[in-house]
C-alpha cells in the first residue's frame, strides 16, 4: 500500500469518525443538544483528532527513521573486503541505493515480484536492464553489492508493511477510544481546544527544530570533513586550490574575505540610499508621492537575482571597467568585487528603505509633536527623536540586508567571477563562500572526498558568521535602548 493511499484511508476514517461521533453524541441525548456539555460538532472533532493525528505523526516519524534503520542493517551485512575494494562504505551504500532503485524500476516495468527480482543475478542482461533505467553498467557487477541491494529492498518492504499495519491499528484504536468515551458529560470542547493548543505549540517549535536540524547536519558533515582534512590548514591557510583526486589546498580566508568585501560594498550602497529614501518618504513626501514612489521602489525586491547578475555582467561591469578601473590602472576585467557589490547594493535598497520606512512611521506622532512644541525644526526632530526611537528596527533592517548580501550567489558568480584571492583592489575578480559551496557540491564528484565535504564546513562557518552578526546587532540595540530609556 502506497503512502498516499494510507494517508487517504486514515483521513477517510477520521472523517467518518467526525460524523459518527457527532451522531452518537446527539443520539445519547435523543437529539436535544442542550443536554450536551459542548456543541455536537466538538464530539465529532474529538473523534477526528484522536483518529488522524496520532496515526499521521507515526507515519511521519516512521518515514523519517526508516532509511536510517535500513541503512544500518544493510551496512552490517556487507563484507569488509567489498568495502575496502570499492573505496569506502559511503560509496558502497551509494551503489546499493542506486541498484535498489533500479531494481524497483525494473520490477514495476516488467511486473516482477520480489522472488523474480532476486533471481535476476548479476549477469549481463541485468547490467543492460540497470543501464536502461539510468544505473551505471558496472554498479551491479559485485555479487555482494547486489545481495545487499536485494536486502535493502526486502528490509524496506518489510518495514513498510509493518508501518502500514501499525498506522491502521493506531488509527482504529484512536477511533474506538474517542468514540466509546463520548457521553453527555464529556467536556469535548475543552478536550478539542487543548488538543489544538498542543498542535499549535508543536507547529511553533518547528522553526526551532529546523534550526537544530540544520546545525546538526552541518556539524556532522563538517566533522567528517575535518577527519580527513586538517582543521588547521582549513582555518589558517590563505590558499584556496581544490583538486579532485588529492593535493587540495582548502584555505578558508580567501572566501571569507571575498564575502565580507562584497557585502561591505553592497551595504555601503544600500544603507545610505535606502535609509535616506525611507526618511524622505516617511517625513517629507506628500501622501500622493509616497503612494506612488514606495511601490515603484519595492519593485526592485521582486526582480530575480539572475536578472541583477545579467545587469552586472552586461552593463555595470563594463562601465566600471572603462570609466574607473582602466583609467586608474586597477584592472581590465569587467568582473570585479565592485561590480558585484554595486549591483547587490541596488538589490538591497528596498530591503532597507521599505523596512525602515515602516519602522519610522511606527514612531508615535506624539513624540514628534512634543519635539515641535519645544521649538525643534523638522530636521532636528528627525535626527534627535525619530531616528533614535526607530534605531532598533533600522538595525534589524540593515541586518536583514547584510544577511541577504552574505547569502547571495548569482550576482557574485556573474559580477565578481570565481577567483579566490586576498586583495584590497575592488576592481579585481574574487568569490564568496556561497559560490564555492555551490561549485563544490555540483557535478559528478565523490561525496566522501574532502573537496566535496568542504562545502559543509564552509556552510557551518557562514552560519557561525551570521550568528555572530545577529548577536552583535542585539548587543548594540540593547546598549542603545538602555541609554535612551
Amino acid at each position: 500500500m502506497g503512502i498516499g493511499l494510507l494517508i487517504l484511508i486514515v483521513l477517510g476514517l477520521a472523517g467518518c469518525g467526525f460524523l459518527l461521533g457527532r451522531q452518537r453524541a446527539l443520539s445519547l441525548v435523543e437529539g436535544d443538544a442542550r443536554r450536551l456539555h459542548s456543541l455536537p460538532s466538538y464530539y465529532g472533532w474529538s473523534v477526528l483528532l484522536f483518529t488522524a493525528v496520532p496515526a499521521l505523526l507515526l507515519t511521519a516519524a516512521w518515514l523519517f527513521l526508516q532509511p536510517t534503520v535500513v541503512a544500518h542493517r544493510v551496512a552490517a551485512s556487507i563484507p569488509e573486503a567489498t568495502v575496502t575494494a570499492r573505496g569506502g562504505l559511503d560509496l558502497v551504500m551509494t551503489d546499493i541505493r542506486r541498484i535498489s532503485e533500479g531494481l524497483d524500476l525494473i520490477a514495476r516495468r516488467e511486473g516482477l515480484d520480489t522472488k523474480a527480482v532476486a533471481a535476476l543475478g548479476t549477469d549481463t542482461a541485468l547490467k543492460e536492464r540497470l543501464g536502461a533505467v539510468g544505473v551505471a553498467a558496472g554498479a551491479g557487477s559485485d555479487p555482494a553489492v547486489f545481495d545487499a541491494a536485494l536486502a535493502w529492498r526486502e528490509t524496506s518492504a518489510g518495514l513498510h508493511r509493518a508501518m502500514t499495519i501499525a498506522v491502521l491499528l493506531l488509527a482504529a484504536a484512536g477511533f474506538l477510544f474517542a468514540f466509546l468515551r463520548i457521553s453527555p458529560a464529556l467536556r469535548a470542547r475543552n478536550l478539542v481546544e487543548q488538543f489544538v493548543l498542543v498542535l499549535l505549540i508543536s507547529c511553533s517549535l518547528i522553526a526551532v527544530a529546523t534550526t537544530f536540524g540544520i546545525i546538526a547536519s552541518l556539524v556532522a558533515e563538517s566533522w567528517s570533513f575535518f577527519r580527513i582534512y586538517p582543521a588547521s590548514e582549513f582555518f589558517l591557510s590563505t590558499v584556496w586550490n581544490p583538486k579532485f583526486g588529492g593535493g587540495s589546498q582548502l584555505g578558508l580566508w580567501p572566501l571569507v574575505w571575498g564575502t565580507i568585501y562584497v557585502s561591505l560594498i553592497a551595504l555601503a550602497v544600500a544603507v545610505p540610499i535606502g535609509l535616506l529614501a525611507a526618511i524622505y518618504l516617511s517625513e517629507y513626501a506628500t501622501p500622493r508621492l509616497r503612494a506612488t514612489v514606495k511601490p515603484l521602489l519595492e519593485i526592485l525586491a521582486g526582480i530575480p537575482s539572475i536578472v541583477y547578475g545579467l545587469f552586472a555582467l552586461i552593463t555595470v561591469g563594463p562601465i566600471l571597467r572603462d570609466w574607473f578601473a582602466m583609467p586608474m590602472g586597477l584592472g581590465a576585467s569587467s568582473s570585479s568585487v565592485m561590480t558585484a557589490g554595486v549591483v547587490m547594493g541596488i538589490m538591497l535598497i528596498p530591503y532597507v528603505s521599505s523596512l525602515s520606512d515602516d519602522i519610522i512611521n511606527a514612531v508615535p506622532q506624539a513624540m514628534r509633536d512634543g519635539s515641535f512644541g519645544l521649538g525643534a525644526t523638522q530636521s532636528e526632530t528627525v535626527k534627535r527623536v525619530v531616528l533614535p526611537a526607530a534605531l532598533p528596527g533600522i538595525v534589524g533592517a540593515v541586518l536583514l540586508a547584510a544577511s541577504r548580501a552574505i547569502g547571495e550567489t548569482m550576482i557574485v558568480v556573474m559580477g565578481a567571477g570565481a577567483a579566490a584571492k586576498l586583495s584590497l583592489n575592488p576592481f579585481e575578480a574574487m568569490t564568496t563562500v556561497t559560490v564555492k559551496i555551490v561549485s563544490q557540491l555540483t557535478g559528478d564528484t565523490e561525496f566522501a572526498s574532502p573537496e566535496t565535504l568542504v562545502a559543509f564546513a564552509l556552510g557551518l562557518t557562514l552560519f557561525c558568521f551570521t550568528l555572530a552578526l545577529n548577536v552583535a546587532a542585539l548587543v548594540i540595540v540593547r546598549k542603545y535602548r538602555e541609554q535612551y530609556e
